[in-house]
């Protein structure tokens, strides 16, 4: 008996049961995980805001850079207010739920996988093992990348802007949350794109050829979203953050074009 033979034998309350002790499971973790995250209050936050500090690796790696090429780095400080009476806690309290829940995030696809995995075939269960694992990883990657490289410059430089010496940046800590974690969804769904060309492949929407014909469009696209992404003047700012995307629809290319070969050799 397959497992969606087994799976067939259950009945609507005994999924419904298995859901909700799936989903107790998963509120638990993240409760406990959160509640740490919370109580460990300024080792979280000397990670959220490392990159308001000029001493951040970024910094530093740029500043080294940029002394081989004889460009001195300008002064950079930039300091964080509040502005309500209890925007810190409730701040506080949602950077730990976040923080919770990306720790959690390997455990609650696990107990997800648990849960939907008896009404799938072997080979279905290997294609969801493989996406969902690659897909983790690819957004994993993409937080890291906005954390590390991508969110430092865009508040390096929109933080030190200035329209005048006379209007001072008083930039405040929501801003800076808000800010930050928009950047790192939105790299962290970008780097998606190798998964999302895979899936379009294997339903025949998309193929090598198309995307080698409107290579030209899409580096005018990312270029556009990067722009987006770091509104900064400079160009090496523009490329760094570029080149990864564009790299992933290169990648994205070879996917396809292996996914159409084993259609082929499979039909």
């Amino acid at each position: 008996m397959n497992s969606r033979e087994n799976d067939a034998t259950q009945s609507f309350w005994e999924h419904l049961d298995d859901l909700r002790a799936c989903l107790i499971r998963i509120v638990l973790v993240v409760l406990v995980l959160g509640i740490a995250a919370f109580l460990f209050k300024e080792e979280l936050f000397a990670v959220i805001l490392g990159p308001q500090n000029e001493h951040f690796i970024t910094y530093r790696l740029l500043d080294k850079i940029g002394s081989i090429w004889g460009v001195a780095a300008a002064p950079f400080s930039v300091e964080l207010i509040n502005t309500g009476l209890a925007r810190q806690f409730t701040t506080h309290m949602t950077a730990a739920i976040y923080a919770a829940v990306l720790c959690a995030s390997p455990y609650i696809l696990y107990q997800l996988f648990r849960f939907v995995s008896p009404a799938l075939y072997v080979n279905e269960k290997k294609y969801v093992v493989r996406a969902v694992s690659y897909s983790y990883l690819l957004f994993m990657g993409g937080v890291l990348l906005s954390y590390f490289l991508i969110f430092p410059l865009t508040f390096r430089f929109l933080g030190t802007y200035q329209v005048s010496p006379e209007v001072a940046n008083l930039i405040t800590l929501q801003s800076y949350m808000d800010t930050l974690m928009t950047i790192t969804l939105m790299m962290g769904v970008l780097f998606e794109i190798p998964i999302l060309c895979w899936l379009f492949a294997r339903l025949g929407i998309l193929t090598e050829s198309f995307m080698r014909k409107y290579r030209r469009h899409a580096i005018v696209v990312i270029l556009i979203v990067a722009a987006i992404i770091t509104p900064t003047a400079d160009v090496f700012t523009l490329t760094v953050v570029s080149l990864p995307i564009y790299l992933l629809y290169e990648g994205s290319i070879c996917i396809v074009r292996r996914s159409q070969r084993k259609e082929i050799q499979n039909s």
